[in-house]
């Protein structure tokens, strides 16, 4: 429960990442998923995804919306690793604003092969339904 209470909380003193970032595509080092490994440009629900290779498996992920606003931050944090302990601390945040946030499972996919909790921090009240579809 302290884990989880943590993943909640850390965005709110976390560092935003610079704004050049709200707008895709963002500044180097970060990298459009798709073009990393074999993923549609465009994930449903977490927008079009990019993210320094460097911070992998955790990220920060930075999802846009269709209009290439950014619309969320996810963090893709390993299973074995929540429960073996391990603490995911002052990750950065895409944007200071967030709105709402979903936790969930994910059996693993390329780039991030191993279960993992996805976590998702909106960055403002539509964004949720812009990333959608």
């Amino acid at each position: 429960m302290r884990l989880l209470l943590a993943l909640l909380l850390a965005p709110l003193s976390a560092p935003a990442l610079a704004q050049d970032n709200m707008t895709a595509p963002p500044a180097a080092p970060f990298a459009q998923v798709s073009t990393l490994v074999p993923l549609p440009d465009f994930l449903p629900g977490l927008g079009t995804l990019y993210v320094d290779p460097a911070t992998l498996p955790a990220g920060p992920f930075l999802g846009y919306d269709h209009d290439g606003k950014l619309s969320a931050t996810i963090y893709m944090v390993p299973i074995e690793d929540l429960t073996s302990g391990k603490a995911f601390d002052n990750l950065p945040v895409g944007a200071e604003t967030v709105t709402s946030v979903d936790i969930y499972y994910n059996a693993g996919h390329p780039g991030v092969e191993k279960p993992h909790a996805h976590v998702v921090l909106y960055h403002d009240t539509g964004a949720h339904d812009r990333l959608a579809k």
